[in-house]
C-alpha cells in the first residue's frame, strides 16, 4: 500500500492514536496468517535480544515480512513488573519501528502497549481456537491486569464461554476484573483465592503474570484441559510446573524461542523433556499440517512467548491505516 507520508517524514503515534487504529478483531486472523506464514517459509525467523536490569529487563524483538509491502520491524520494550506500585509507571513500556525493508526508510515510530497487548491476546485466542475443546464453557485467567482482561474478551469470539474464575495474587485486581468485566461481557466472573479448586472446574486456564517460579502444579489440572502460558517470556519467568509440560502435548509459537526462555525452557533444564518433545509450533497446525485437539481428554500447553511476527503484521495495519488518514504527527529526523 502506497503511503501519502513523503519520503523525508517519519509518521509519530501515541498510545491513543494505536488504540483508535486497531482492534482485537483486526488482530486475530493477522496473527494466525503470521504464525501460518512463517511455518511455510514466508518469513524469516525472527530475532529477539533480552538485556536484565535490576528492576526488570528489556527486549527487543524483530523481523522482516512482506504483506504486500516489504516491513522490518523492531519493537524495544521495558518489562518492569513493580513500576505500577513504586513508580506510577505500566509495567510494559516500549516503543515499535516500522522500517521500509527495500530501501531502509524509517516509516514510523509508535507506543508498544496496545500492540503488545492486543497481538499477545490474539495469539492466545488463535490457539484457543485450534487447540481447546469445541465446547469448553469455563475458563480460569490468572493475572487481573490489562492482559488478561484482554485475552478473555478476546477469548469470547471463539468460545461460548458462561463462566470464568480470575487468580491474582492481588486480591484487589482479581476483584476489580471480576466487578468490571462481569458487567462488560454478561457473565458469572469470580475472584477466587483457591487457584485449585478453580482448575478443576475448568477447560481452558490461560497465565499472564510476571511470576517467577512455578505456581500452576501438574496436579491440579484435570483431562481436557487447554492452557495459554503466556507470562514467560524471559529465561526467568516461570508459571507451570515443568512435569505439566511433559505430561501433556506442547504446542509452541517458535521453537526456539521457548527452548532459551519459555516454559520449555524450564521443562528442558530439569531434564523433563527435549527440544524434539514438542508436539508442534502453533503455525504447523494452522496450516493443517498437523492436527491440533484430537480428543476431549488430552491436556494441551501453548508456550507462548511472543514473537515479532505478531507485532509486525500488526503494526503494518497500524501503519498503513495511519497513513492513509490523520492520525499522528510527521517528524523529518534528518533536519
Amino acid at each position: 500500500m502506497n503511503s501519502a507520508i513523503p519520503f523525508s517524514e517519519t509518521l509519530l503515534l501515541k498510545r491513543q492514536d494505536v488504540v483508535n487504529l486497531l482492534t482485537i478483531e483486526q488482530c486475530i486472523p493477522a496473527v494466525e496468517q503470521a504464525f501460518k506464514s512463517y511455518f511455510l517459509g514466508e518469513a524469516r525467523t525472527p530475532g529477539v535480544i533480552g538485556i536484565h536490569a535490576q528492576n526488570g529487563g528489556f527486549h527487543i524483538k524483530a523481523g522482516i515480512m512482506n504483506l504486500g509491502k516489504n516491513y522490518f520491524v523492531a519493537k524495544t520494550n521495558a518489562n518492569f513488573p513493580e513500576n505500577s506500585k513504586k513508580n506510577g509507571l505500566p509495567t510494559i513500556q516500549g516503543v515499535i519501528s516500522v522500517f521500509d525493508a527495500d530501501n531502509g526508510k524509517l516509516l514510523a515510530l509508535m507506543d508498544s502497549i496496545e500492540i503488545t497487548i492486543l497481538r499477545t491476546g490474539a495469539a492466545t485466542v488463535v490457539a484457543v481456537k485450534w487447540l481447546a475443546k469445541e465446547n469448553a464453557k469455563t475458563v480460569t485467567i490468572c493475572g487481573g491486569g490489562n492482559q488478561g482482561r484482554v485475552s478473555l474478551r478476546a477469548l469470547m469470539k471463539v468460545r461460548q464461554i458462561e463462566r470464568v474464575f480470575v487468580f491474582d495474587i492481588d486480591e484487589l485486581k482479581s476483584t476489580q476484573f471480576a466487578d468490571g468485566l462481569s458487567k462488560e461481557l454478561h457473565i458469572s466472573i469470580q475472584a477466587v483465592d483457591d487457584l485449585e479448586e478453580a482448575l478443576g472446574q475448568s477447560d481452558i486456564c490461560i497465565t499472564c503474570t510476571p511470576a517467577k517460579s512455578f505456581f500452576l502444579l501438574n496436579k491440579h489440572i484435570v483431562p481436557g484441559t487447554f492452557i495459554a502460558a503466556v507470562g514467560a517470556d524471559s529465561e526467568g519467568k516461570q508459571e507451570l510446573e515443568p512435569s505439566l509440560l511433559a505430561r501433556g502435548k506442547l504446542v509452541t509459537d517458535i521453537t526456539t524461542q521457548c527452548a532459551v526462555f519459555g516454559e520449555l525452557h524450564h521443562a528442558i533444564e530439569r531434564g523433563l523433556m527435549k527440544y524434539t518433545d514438542v508436539y508442534a509450533e502453533l503455525g504447523e497446525i494452522v496450516a493443517r499440517k498437523k492436527p491440533g485437539r484430537i480428543s476431549d481428554e488430552e491436556i494441551i500447553v501453548f508456550d507462548s512467548t511472543g514473537t515479532a511476527l505478531q507485532d509486525i503484521v500488526s503494526a503494518a495495519i497500524v501503519y498503513e491505516k495511519a497513513s492513509n488518514g490523520n492520525s499522528g504527527m510527521k517528524l523529518n529526523f534528518s533536519v
